[in-house]
Order: structure tokens, then C-alpha cells, then sequence
């Protein structure tokens, strides 16, 4: 199968370190993964702002530049959840990209369905469910829902040596970020951001993960600003610790 790997303008932009990590774990799994030029925002911030017509060509564009590909994957489920959920009506016609789009976490739980011994980080490490992760992408069970539990960040996490993964209290509470609501809410979101970190850290964990770079760079600013010590990497990173 042939993978178009998707790297989100914020990801590229600020955290470029996943979009080489998930690179790098997706070729040592021994995939076919091409990273397409001159790919572009899929238009989901001005489509959450309310501009929905000018989200219109990037998702154009998206659609033109990974069509060809068996799958396309990215390290966002942010992003992925609104090519999933968003195009085929923004596109208004039976559009492909949706249907092969998938989260690096889902993919490799969903149909690489890795089993073998990836990593290593010897650390306790704090799990971040992620809203769209959670009830857009199903990485997670809901908790508003009467389902088993189920967490396929951790299942994947637990293939890390030497990792001792925990969760904090109230595991699938929204951390505050929002996107728009973090600007149009500070106040609202910056306390949700407070109490997320404080129980992520009451966990005694050294580091928070979890699947969207955009909900670790909310949490992040709120322990800097706090002077709280703990550490953020996105599970990607930690995947590919020491390949």
C-alpha cells in the first residue's frame, strides 16, 4: 500500500519534530510512505471560524494532491477528524481523501496493527485523550458512553519499553484548547487548561502525551506560565524513541 503522509501547517510550523517522527516510525515498520511537495493547510481553521468558502480550495487541493494514495496519514486528529467529517459536504461531491484518511494512531492500531516492540522511554507518562480523538476518531472510549473501555493510544504506548503509562482523573475532560474557543474564551479556556494539567501531574507523571500537537501546545503554555515541570511530547516521538 502506498502512504501520502500529511503533515499538518502547525505541526510543520511548530512541532516539525513529529512530522520527522512519523516519518521515521512509519518507514521502520517497513511502509511505502511519500511525503507529496507543496502540500498546504486542509482549511480547517477558517472553516471553524466561520468562513467556510475559504476553507473550500485547500480542501480542493487536498483532494487533488492525495486522491492517488492508498492512504494518507497524519499526526493530528484534529486535522484528520475535519477531512473526514468536513469534505464531503464542503466538496459537495463524492470526494476520495476522506474515506483513506486516518490519524497515525488509528492507522497503525486499525491496519498496521503493530505488535511488535517499538521504542524505548523509561519514564511515567501522563495520556491525553484528545476531543476529536475521542469522539470523532474513536482512539478512545467516551466516557458519557456505556461501552467497555478501550484506548488505542496506550495499547500502543504499552509497546514502548520501559514507559509506565497512566491516565489522570477524569480522562476524556477537554484540556481547554478549542481552537477559536481559546481566543474567544480565554479566560473559560485557560482554566481548563489549568485543571487539566494539575491532573495530569497529580498522576507524579514526568511527561503528557497524546495524539494533536495543538492540545499539547495549549497544555504547555499553561505549565510555563504556572512554572509547572512537566515535560510534552506527542506519542510519535515517543514511538520512535531510539529507532
Amino acid at each position: 500500500m502506498k502512504i501520502g503522509l500529511f503533515i499538518p501547517c502547525y505541526v510543520d510550523a511548530v512541532y516539525p519534530e513529529v512530522g520527522v517522527a512519523t516519518y521515521k516510525l512509519l518507514r521502520h515498520l517497513g511502509l511505502d510512505v511519500d511525503y507529496p511537495e507543496n502540500q498546504t493547510c486542509c482549511g480547517q481553521p477558517m472553516a471553524n471560524a466561520g468562513f467556510e468558502r475559504q476553507a473550500i480550495p485547500l480542501a480542493q487541493k487536498f483532494e487533488e494532491k492525495f486522491k492517488g494514495y492508498d492512504y494518507i496519514v497524519a499526526p493530528s486528529v484534529s486535522c484528520t477528524a475535519f477531512v473526514k467529517i468536513n469534505y464531503p459536504r464542503l466538496l459537495d461531491h463524492e470526494c476520495l481523501t476522506p474515506k483513506k484518511a486516518m490519524d497515525v494512531v488509528e492507522f497503525l492500531h486499525d491496519v498496521v496493527k503493530v505488535k511488535q516492540r517499538l521504542g524505548t522511554f523509561p519514564h511515567k507518562v501522563s495520556l491525553h485523550n484528545s476531543c476529536h480523538g475521542v469522539r470523532e476518531l474513536g482512539l478512545s472510549s467516551p466516557s458519557e458512553m456505556h461501552v467497555d473501555k478501550f484506548n488505542k493510544i496506550k495499547d500502543l504506548l504499552q509497546l514502548v519499553d520501559g514507559i509506565n503509562v497512566v491516565e489522570p482523573e477524569r480522562p476524556d475532560e477537554c484540556c481547554g484548547f478549542g481552537g477559536m474557543f481559546s481566543i474567544e474564551e480565554t479566560a473559560i479556556s485557560a482554566q481548563m487548561g489549568r485543571d487539566k494539567v494539575e491532573r495530569h501531574i497529580a498522576t507524579g507523571a514526568e511527561y503528557i502525551t497524546g495524539p494533536d500537537c495543538s492540545c499539547l501546545m495549549h497544555m504547555a503554555g499553561v505549565a510555563h506560565k504556572q512554572g509547572l515541570k512537566i515535560e510534552f511530547k506527542h506519542v510519535v516521538e515517543i514511538l520512535a524513541t531510539g529507532l
